[in-house]
């Protein structure tokens, strides 16, 4: 149904240049959708910059915080499906300027689902929520009837979010899913404070990588190409299922492993001796995410294209040619 579903289909895509953005996008392009970027700042680095893919669709520049704008773009446009990533993301920045974190995270939410409500031509949207919208939980895995909890800035805004879209699904039947995700990596991630793209560069370039957290805190890790495939099953299924609508999907490989696991990993990759530096000076975080896929297994016959192993191969060779670094990569068996 892929190829035919997506030919010309009005697809707005907001966070268009971050991490998972740039890898949507690729692949909604390949499928032959009608895409329009919704692009607040400029970042000349980014994967969807870099490579060109920006010129292949339609770029609108503006907020999601602009409901106005947001209406034109929906109207103008005829939107059919929207993808919903435009968000703060980072943990750290979160603690530190949780305003900006909750104006974006939050009402630019509720700003995009009420645009979308008072749009005729919408069938589908799917907002990005998080692993880290159900906070702490003493049992693990969560599973999507896992009460959410957040506790923390980042969290707190992502709990929110989610909590809003299904509103918008339960009292006005907007056709909105929701997806819940553990920690993105992937070649094209510039944020250097995140674990993998530091970690590697850090590697890459001779010097020890430095830990936040004592390195034990455990982490539900998805290849960020998974994300993008995943992310276009959903809206494939919400047309074909449309009983699925206001519900929420985890996805994961469920493959989950320690902070400092993950840093080894990278490690042997490269064949590097290096040891991680563990500052232990992590605040405001969850301890222990987990998440199970079983409900997307079963409802949405979604299953991972890519082993952990495999796509921190591929997100290493990314780094190592985007760095220009001439080292071994391992193979791990």
């Amino acid at each position: 149904m892929a190829q035919g579903f997506w030919q010309d289909r009005p697809t707005l895509v907001t966070g268009a240049t971050g991490l998972l953005g740039s890898w949507l996008v690729r692949r909604l392009t390949a499928a032959g959708a009608d895409v329009v970027c919704l692009v607040r700042d400029w970042v000349p680095q980014s994967e969807l910059v870099r490579t060109g893919g920006l010129s292949r669709v339609k770029v609108v520049r503006g907020d999601v915080r602009d409901q106005e704008l947001l209406e034109r773009v929906l109207g103008e446009f005829e939107i059919k499906t929207v993808f919903h990533l435009a968000a703060q993301t980072i943990v750290s920045i979160a603690n530190n300027n949780p305003l900006s974190t909750f104006d974006t995270n939050i009402r630019g939410t509720w700003l995009l689902m009420e645009a979308c409500r008072r749009s005729p031509s919408i069938e589908q949207v799917i907002l990005a929520s998080s692993d880290k919208a159900y906070g702490t939980c003493p049992t693990l895995p969560y599973t999507e009837d896992v009460p959410l909890n957040g506790e923390h800035p980042y969290d707190v805004s992502k709990s929110c979010a989610d909590l809003i879209a299904r509103t918008y699904a339960v009292s006005y039947g907007l056709p909105v899913c929701i997806t819940r995700c553990g920690n993105f990596f992937g070649g094209g991630d510039l944020n250097w404070n995140r674990l993998v793209p530091g970690t590697i560069r850090s590697v890459l370039r001779g010097q020890a990588p430095v830990l936040r957290s004592n390195g034990l805190f455990v982490r539900d890790y998805i290849y960020v190409d998974d994300g993008a495939a995943a992310y276009m099953l959903l809206a494939e299924q919400m047309a074909e299922q449309p009983q699925i609508h206001g519900e929420a999907f985890n996805f994961s490989n469920e493959n989950q492993v320690t902070v400092l696991e993950m840093v080894q990993r990278v490690l042997a990759l490269v064949e590097s001796p290096l040891e991680p530096v563990i500052l232990d000076q992590a605040r405001n975080e969850i301890p222990n995410q987990a998440l199970s896929a079983a409900k997307a297994r079963q409802t949405l016959g979604w299953s991972p294209l890519y082993s952990l192993d495999e796509a921190l191969e591929a997100t290493v060779a990314w780094y190592r040619e985007f760095l220009d670094v001439r080292l071994p990569l391992r193979v791990i068996a």
